[in-house]
């Protein structure tokens, strides 16, 4: 009940005690018990009268009631998405509705040159390619990634742009820069010794007697040209693979013949190679051919990482994973890839072991990069090193 209603009833009950004793007095002139009554009633009707003579206590100013932990959360969720360093949009039909500030600038003026085409990209089927944007910046390569979802029983795609440009160029710049500096070593170590010995072979052609010897230095400048050649074919060979012809394949009759293929060896070595079984009906759409030499690639190289090993190891698994991919892995048990080497093991003619080429991983990553895939290193808690082929 309110301060308002406890004012009235004091000064209702005030005025009925005072009106009882009022009466009793007038009737009771004479009577001593009478007035002693009436008495008590006025001083009973003082006693509830005098706190209304106080002036009342201001009010207590009332605490904001604090926010409500969803509310909170929800602020701090979107202060997250609104700085994400990606272009986020929410595609609704027709509607595109942008999540993150990098979003709006790049369809805001001084953007992207061409909005209206990228808001018809965004609204479109995907396309696995990069995508290019004109900016103020000059020409940049993004990747477009999707992901379907249904919020309160309708449909949505939250779509996100990726820049690739930086990442794409640091990566380039150490593939020629490695690719510069082993063409440089190899040529020069074929070069040195071909003039040295043609320096030779002249000095030899004025001398007689001398053919065994010019037949040598000739014998020998073959040989480092040859070597030089090898090299050569082998560039060509990295550099230069047949276009894909994708097709569905048949996983568990691929990996049958790669158990096949490769188990006798590491048998032989005291190992075993652990192909597991696939899940009939799991295919993928691929080049059958360039699919089977990138997973021998992996398979050489497990070998050669697991040389010396009393009993070497390798594990050969193909099952689907989450957003419908489909994930390929090998793994052995060898010493792993050293730390630090994870980004270049996959530069043209980098070996982290001594002796290596380094054009396994190079040849894996363009075949299945062909096909529409991505290999990457992953870094076992067993140990040892793995790679895993997603499509």
């Amino acid at each position: 009940m309110g301060s308002d209603a406890h004012r009235r009833l004091r000064l209702a009950g005030t005025a009925l005690l005072w009106a009882g004793a009022g009466a009793l007095a007038l009737a009771g002139a004479g009577s001593p018990r009478l007035l002693s009554v009436a008495l008590l009633l006025a001083l009973a009707g003082l006693a509830i009268a005098w706190p209304l003579t106080r002036a009342p206590a201001p009010a207590a100013p009332r605490p904001e009631p604090p926010n409500p932990p969803d509310s909170l959360r929800l602020a701090a969720l979107e202060a997250w998405l609104e700085h994400l360093p990606v272009a986020a949009w929410v595609v609704q039909g027709e509607q595109l509705h942008a999540l993150t500030a990098r979003a709006r600038r790049l369809l805001a003026p001084g953007g992207v040159r061409a909005a209206e085409v990228l808001k018809q990209r965004l609204r479109g089927p995907l396309d696995s390619g990069p995508l290019l944007l004109d900016t103020e910046r000059g020409t940049e390569r993004w990747q477009l990634r999707q992901q379907a979802l249904t919020l309160a029983g309708q449909p949505q795609t939250l779509r996100v742009l990726l820049p690739l440009e930086h990442a794409l160029e640091s990566e380039s710049l150490q593939a020629w820069q490695q690719l510069v500096k082993v063409l440089t070593h190899e040529i020069m170590n074929s070069l040195t010794p071909i003039r040295s010995l043609s320096q030779t072979a002249r000095t030899l052609l004025d001398e007689p007697g001398a053919e065994a010897e010019l037949h040598q230095a000739l014998e020998a400048i073959s040989q480092r040209a040859d070597s030089l050649g090898r090299f050569v074919q082998t560039y060509r060979r990295v550099s230069h693979w047949p276009e894909p012809q994708l097709a569905p394949v048949d996983l568990q009759a691929l990996l049958a013949r790669l158990q096949l293929a490769v188990t006798p060896a590491w048998q032989a070595r005291g190992g075993n190679a652990h192909i597991e079984p696939v899940s009939p009906g799991l295919w993928l759409q691929a080049d059958a051919g360039q699919l089977e030499q990138a997973l021998l690639a992996l398979l050489h190289n497990a070998e050669q990482a697991t040389q010396g090993l009393p009993q070497p190891q390798v594990w050969l698994q193909a099952r689907a994973g989450r957003g419908g991919r489909l994930l390929i892995s090998v793994r052995d048990n060898g010493p792993g890839v050293p730390a630090g080497l994870e980004q270049q093991i996959f530069l043209p003619f980098f070996s982290a072991r001594e002796g290596g080429q380094g054009i396994g991983l190079t040849v894996v990553r363009q075949l299945v990069h062909g096909m529409g895939g991505r290999v990457r290193h992953v870094r076992p808690l067993e140990g040892g090193a793995a790679f895993v082929l997603s499509f």
